[in-house]
């Protein structure tokens, strides 16, 4: 089931079937971060789904497997200064353009968690609860949200009072409260609702 849109594309003749997906899109601070996955023909990882509805122990073990069998992974990371500069969408849109250009292989088709990405020249579909429905974007979603995590819990070394290695920047009631205590600091996305 997972395989459908993948295997109905190698049917069609395609080689390379990337997956891509964000984590953080929604979050007040820290980066939006987007990943591409090109997973091999006939791949199989059991269990690997949208990494919301996996637990961080799971993420982290699906991390190492994508990363054992991808053909191909790139990640690309947009800062929040950027976010505040252009905007959300435009952001993640930016991050999953890095993720593709990162990768040591050029697709010949991609798999978009919602979104399609304007004037790219591969051929491209967005599907609505992708990581749901498709593992390559699945495995793209995992490798997204689990180096975003990663990248919170190091931010949280500097910024120990905010707590990001607990909610990982998302509007929590403890994130919001902290933000009331000590005020923005320099990783808050000034743009959104609840920062400032």
């Amino acid at each position: 089931m997972m395989m459908s849109y993948e295997n109905a594309l190698y049917d069609s003749g395609y080689r390379l079937v990337c997956g891509i997906d964000e984590a953080g899109r929604g979050a007040l601070a820290g980066p939006v971060v987007a990943a591409a996955v090109i997973l091999p023909k006939g791949c199989i990882i059991e269990g690997l789904r949208d990494s919301k509805k996996l637990s961080p122990a799971r993420r982290d073990f699906f991390y190492e497997q994508i990363n054992g069998q991808a053909c191909a992974t790139g990640v690309g990371i947009v800062d929040n200064k950027i976010i505040d500069q252009i905007n959300i969408l435009q952001a993640t849109v930016k991050a999953m353009r890095q993720g593709v250009e990162a990768l040591s292989e050029k697709p010949d088709y991609i798999l978009i968690d919602a979104l399609t990405l304007p004037d790219l020249e591969i051929p491209q579909k967005g599907i609505i609860h992708g990581d749901d429905l498709s593992l390559s974007i699945a495995a793209a979603s995992v490798i997204a949200k689990v180096t975003r995590d990663r990248m919170m819990c190091d931010f949280h070394e500097t910024y120990p009072m905010y707590h990001f290695n607990r909610h990982k920047g998302y509007g929590t009631r403890e994130h919001l409260l902290r933000i009331k205590e000590f005020g923005p600091c320099h990783l808050h996305r000034k743009t959104f609702r609840g920062v400032i």
